[in-house]
């Protein structure tokens, strides 16, 4: 499906795993010639040099929450944001605007929705997050990356396609490359990330877990872990205390690599890790973030421990004797750990960015009333409908 001559209008939150997908989209929709501009607001990173020829526009955003003055400051930035919004699309004129959630996206995509043009929101968790929830009944399409998603009233379902979330191209080549089975009596190499702030718990957990196993079971561990910069030390001087072979590190540039050499991985249940998992097809442990908006963590991670492809362990479970009990289990039947990784495989979808393109292009076939650029089913022109709007 071509796309010369078209544009679409991506709206995204700054965070990773909201950009991290858009980002996807817009590498597949300029291979196939259509022209990207990325809306978000004075926070957003933008795409950076991945794509140059991507502009980013901004639009103010606020988040309606916290006391009263709070609130009312958010939704007078938001309404800003809105009026910002739409006199950029009315001088863009997309063929198709894509929102990926949080606040920084609602003002394009209410725009959007009010200029009659053809909208498509994705959404990377289990759960629909709170600015989806409120456009899913005005946008066109409904993308989503797991089977089921909650909090999608009825009469929207029907608006669903399922294109799963799209992963860095580094981790899609991971599919080709064999899960490295551990061997009995064996090394077990355990990757532990926190998301990209770290994660105290898991610098609190997981060294004592280790240091509570027998010594011939600990010093087979090969640890490569993510740490917050003043967790580091101490975090090292246990490994070291029980002779346990370690790599930390603030942040690792070579992430899917090391992904694709884990035989186990330890982390947060964020979107963007449970899809990188899913497609690289390695086990994991989950310990989804209990403070996550709607638990939608846990939800994340209860979709692929369902099939068998990963564990998942609530923060009130998540202690260091329960760790050490499960990671002695996988030492002693490492055969697990393989079957782990063929069940996170299978829900994997490797071509999630192509299948996001591939429904947003239909979308500017088809428009949400014939298209953002000619008539609608009515037969109105642009100037009309925005006239009407």
């Amino acid at each position: 499906m071509s796309g010369e001559n078209r544009l679409a209008v991506l709206a995204s939150g700054g965070t990773g795993g909201h950009i991290f997908p858009a980002r996807a989209l817009a590498e597949a929709l300029a291979a196939r010639g259509v022209k990207v501009v990325l809306v978000t607001d004075s926070r957003g990173q933008g795409f950076g040099d991945a794509l140059p020829n991507v502009e980013t526009l901004r639009v103010t955003a606020g988040s309606p929450i916290g006391n009263p003055l709070q609130r009312i400051a958010g939704f007078a930035r938001l309404a800003r944001g809105y009026f910002e919004a739409r006199r950029i699309l009315k001088r863009l004129r997309p063929d198709a605007v894509v929102g990926f959630g949080g606040y920084p996206a609602a003002p394009t995509m209410m725009a959007a929705v009010r200029l009659r043009l053809p909208t498509l929101i994705h959404e990377q968790n289990a759960v629909l997050g709170r600015v989806n929830r409120m456009l899913a009944p005005r946008v066109d399409r409904i993308a989503t990356a797991h089977e089921v998603v909650a909090g999608i009233a009825e009469r929207d379902r029907r608006k669903i396609v399922r294109t799963g979330n799209p992963v860095r191209a580094a981790v899609v080549r991971l599919r080709d490359t064999p899960f490295p089975a551990p061997e009995p009596e064996g090394e077990l190499r355990v990757l532990v990330l926190g998301g990209s702030q770290g994660a105290r718990i898991l610098s609190d957990v997981v060294p004592e877990a280790i240091a509570r196993l027998p010594e011939d079971r600990r010093t087979r561990i090969r640890v490569t872990q993510q740490c917050r910069p003043e967790d580091i030390a101490r975090v090292r001087d246990t490994y070291a205390a029980y002779r346990v072979a370690n790599e930390l590190a603030v942040f690792f540039d070579d992430l899917p690599e090391r992904l694709g050499a884990c035989q186990l991985l330890i982390a947060r249940a964020g979107a963007s890790t449970v899809a990188e998992l899913s497609v690289a097809g390695r086990p994991a442990i989950l310990v989804p973030y209990a403070a996550a908006t709607d638990d939608h963590q846990a939800a994340n991670a209860r979709a692929v421990a369902a099939i068998g492809g990963a564990w998942m362990m609530r923060e009130d479970v998540f202690r260091p004797e329960a760790l050490a009990a499960r990671l002695e289990f996988y030492l002693r039947q490492p055969s697990i750990l393989c079957r782990a990784a063929i069940r996170a495989r299978e829900c994997g979808m490797p071509d999630a960015a192509e299948r996001l393109a591939d429904l947003t292009l239909a979308l500017m076939e088809g428009g949400a009333n014939g298209g953002g650029r000619g008539k609608d089913a009515n037969g109105r022109t642009d100037a009309a409908r925005e006239k009407a709007a």
